[in-house]
Order: C-alpha cells, then structure tokens, then sequence
C-alpha cells in the first residue's frame, strides 16, 4: 500500500509540474528565451528535496524512511559542446532529516557533500542529471537489538539520478531516483548497515 501511495504522490507531482508550466510561461521573458539556446547555468542553486526509501540487499529488516533534504549547490565548471555532454558541474551541500516509518530506529539525521552534473541541450527545458556525494550523521541506534545499527555516529553516501525541468528563468522542479547507504564504517561489530533506494522530489530556486 505504501508503494502505491508513493506512486500516486509520483503522478500528483508530474500533473502539478505540468500545470505550472502553463502558469510560469508568462513570466519567462528574453532573458530565459536566451539561456536556453547559450549555456548560462545560475551560479547559486536552493533546493528543497523529499524521497521515499525502501530498504533492499542486506538488512534482516524492513525499512521505510523518508527523506527532507535541504541542499545548496555552486556552479563549477561548464563544459561547452555540441554533443550529449554539454552541461555543467555543480559542488553541494545538504543537510538531511530522515524519519524511519518502518525499522528498529526512529531518525536519522545528516550532513552529505558531493557533485552533481547536469546536462544541458540547446532549447530543452530538460534538463537531465546525476550526483554524488558523502558524508556523516546520528541515528537513535539500538545496538542490543539484532539487525540494528551499532551505534549513533554514522557515515552515510548519497547517489541520485532524475532530470529536472525549467518552468521559468530562476524555478525549477525535478523528478529521480535516490539511494542511499548507511553504516558505521566498521566501528562496531557486527555492523549492519543500511541500503535504501526510492523516489525522490525536488523543488529548485536559482539565483
């Protein structure tokens, strides 16, 4: 049921991306027109991202969280070409609050820093991208309990994939697949770690 009601959250947010499209149209202007036939990526990026996660490989149990993550990103490099690698670097930020709707634990929170590429074609509000990125954070562990992590400091890796469409010069939104993994790095033993793998929304505001 959980699945499907992540589904359905999956279409309510591609009918409302397709809504806004018409209501952003107005406001895009000569400036917006022109970014999309030059490279012109924004320097500064705020992101607002959900994800619902689904643990998968390893764990002895069933785990479903979701995932706040806030993210800031800086433009860092563009690479100007004719072919299908034409976009741009950007270096990130994210804190990221996680509550645990299924599992032995009840939250995680965490910091993550990695890179994230975008690639751009000429006159294409689509704007597809891949990122990655590691980092730590604190679980509420419960190490007594088999199939638990061990204890609350954790490292964590984040990896996305999904594009994301330009409703206007400084808005966009975005639809992709998150996974995520947890674990201790060894510190304990055993150390059952954490793979977690779902969809993930995102809203964007570029300055």
């Amino acid at each position: 049921m959980k699945i499907l009601r992540a589904a359905a959250c999956i279409a309510s947010f591609l009918a409302f991306l397709l809504t806004s499209s018409q209501a952003f149209a107005g406001d895009e202007g000569p400036a917006f027109a022109s970014s999309m036939n030059a490279l012109e990526p924004p320097r500064f990026e705020l992101a607002v991202e959900s994800a619902y996660l689904l643990g998968f490989i390893n764990s002895p149990h069933s785990y479903e969280i979701g995932a706040e993550v806030l993210t800031a990103r800086v433009r860092w490099g563009v690479r100007q070409s004719d072919g299908w690698l034409r976009g741009y670097n950007q270096f990130y930020f994210s804190a990221v609050a996680e509550p645990i709707f299924r599992g032995i634990e009840n939250h995680y929170f965490g910091l993550n820093f990695g890179l994230r590429y975008n690639f751009v074609q000429p006159k294409s509000r689509l704007v597809p991208y891949i990122s990655g990125g590691v980092g730590l954070g604190w679980i509420d562990s419960h190490p007594n309990i088999p199939g638990a992590q061990g204890q609350d400091f954790t490292f964590n890796i984040l990896a996305a994939a999904g594009v994301a469409y330009e409703l206007s010069e400084r808005w966009k939104v975005e639809v992709g697949v998150l996974y995520e993994h947890l674990s201790n790095g060894g510190q304990t033993d055993p150390n059952p770690s954490l793979n977690l793998l779902g969809p993930q929304l995102g809203v964007t505001y570029s300055f």
